[in-house]
């Protein structure tokens, strides 16, 4: 078993690499086109349809990627007045949540993404961008990737075990 989950975590590391890498893409992009828009008065249409392909690899595969890490936003405005049971019972709530809701979307998803494989979707833009169909892949990817990080147990790992009573 935990050899298992070493290997999610490894499959999580790649994606979060993946998204790091298309964060730092949209940056030097979004940089590139308002130089050339500016300085140049050039607007390139497939450049500018790049960024928010950029999105989807960085939304979607960096949502596991900052869970796995802690990186996560919680409000704990109520979370640390609760005892340790209503923390656990938070916490096992949030978990069974994140993996149905993580599944039902990948699921969900996996039609959504083969139509638009099938069809070889495309910008409906003159000069847009040909391969919209592999944006829609990380769809499914990337809710199951958060899935089976929750699935894990890693993400659950939180204050609980650092909990100390007077």
């Amino acid at each position: 078993m935990l050899y298992v989950i070493h290997f999610l975590e490894g499959i999580i590391e790649r994606l979060g690499v993946i998204a790091r890498y298309s964060l730092l893409a949209l940056v030097l992009l979004v940089a590139s086109n308002v130089l050339l828009r500016y300085f140049f008065s050039i607007s390139p249409v497939p450049l500018q349809e790049f960024e928010w392909h950029l999105i989807s690899p960085i939304a979607l595969l960096g949502i596991s990627y900052a869970l796995k890490h802690r990186a996560d936003v919680r409000v704990d405005v109520f979370y640390d007045r609760f005892s340790l049971k209503g923390r656990a019972l938070v916490d096992l709530i949030g978990a069974l949540m994140t993996i149905a809701i993580g599944a039902a979307i990948a699921w969900l998803g996996l039609s959504y993404t083969e139509q638009s494989w099938q069809l070889m979707e495309g910008s409906p833009d003159p000069g847009g961008l040909p391969y919209r169909y592999l944006l829609k892949a990380f769809i499914p990817l990337g809710f199951a990737a958060l899935a089976l990080l929750v699935l894990s147990g890693k993400p659950v790992d939180g204050d609980l075990e650092h909990e100390v009573t007077p």
